[in-house]
């Protein structure tokens, strides 16, 4: 077999597996590519500036969320549990909840994450970060709409909207 003929099996069977991904797994790929400096604005009109890295030999993705509240650094690490995509949102409430990717649109460019459980959260009354849609709208502008949930009660939050710093 020549090389050309390898490196076009090798390219095929590439494109088999990603074709065979799992909608978590292809999610998850796209958090990766995110790796970088972000601007965010908020539609009530706050300002922030965020990180996304990749760790742990690339099977985490951490978020860094810094000036969304004054003085106050959050983070939320994106990761599989097997077929399962999940977060973990370190809070400024000083609360962590988990969530679980519960529905990818058709394209996979829309994840709705919703509340698995969580620590320091003795009721899920307690409030938290409940939920959370977070749109890809291309390579360089992504959107998030998280809720927090208090006492039986669900408010959406404002939008977050993220452009790349390049």
């Amino acid at each position: 077999m020549t090389i050309t003929a390898v490196a076009a099996n090798a390219q095929v069977a590439s494109d088999k597996k990603a074709t065979t991904l799992s909608p978590a797994r292809l999610a998850f790929e796209r958090f990766k590519k995110l790796e970088g400096k972000w601007k965010g604005r908020s539609t009530k009109g706050w300002k922030e500036t965020i990180s996304y890295k990749s760790i742990a030999a690339g099977s985490v993705v951490v978020s860094t969320s810094f000036d969304a509240h004054p003085n106050e650094t959050m983070m939320t690490m994106y990761h599989l549990d097997g077929e399962r995509l999940m977060l973990t949102h370190y809070c400024v409430a000083r609360n962590q909840p988990r969530l679980m990717a519960t529905s990818f649109s058709e394209d996979g460019k829309i994840i709705t994450f919703s509340f698995l459980d969580g620590t320091n959260l003795p009721t899920r009354d307690r409030g938290h970060m409940d939920k959370v849609i977070i749109r890809f709208l291309d390579d360089n502008h992504t959107t998030s709409q998280w809720t927090w949930y208090q006492n039986g009660k669900e408010n959406w939050m404002e939008e977050i909207q993220l452009e790349r710093i390049p």
